[in-house]
């Protein structure tokens, strides 16, 4: 599990910050309220999961929630038996 928390991590970081951005991200940091992640940064974030996992994300599970947090994305990706 840590492992896909540190995968998901270190995405959003690369993709998401600048590199000399000293923001400290970690795995309850707010993505989309926080304002790191807007929606369609959250539209390739919802891509790279899926192509990486080999899984089909509902748009209606795809909320601003689910994806607020890498927390919340471990949640998320549960729900689809990956781990």
């Amino acid at each position: 599990m840590s492992d896909l928390k540190e995968v998901i991590l270190e995405y959003v970081k690369e993709e998401y910050l600048d590199e000399d951005d000293d923001m400290d991200v970690n795995y309850d940091t707010p993505l989309i309220s926080g304002g790191i992640v807007d929606s369609f940064s959250m539209v390739s974030l919802k891509r790279f999961l899926e192509t990486k996992y080999e899984i089909q994300i509902p748009d209606a599970k795809a909320t601003p929630e689910a994806f607020d947090s890498v927390n919340n994305i471990i949640e998320l990706l549960k729900e689809f038996n990956v781990e």
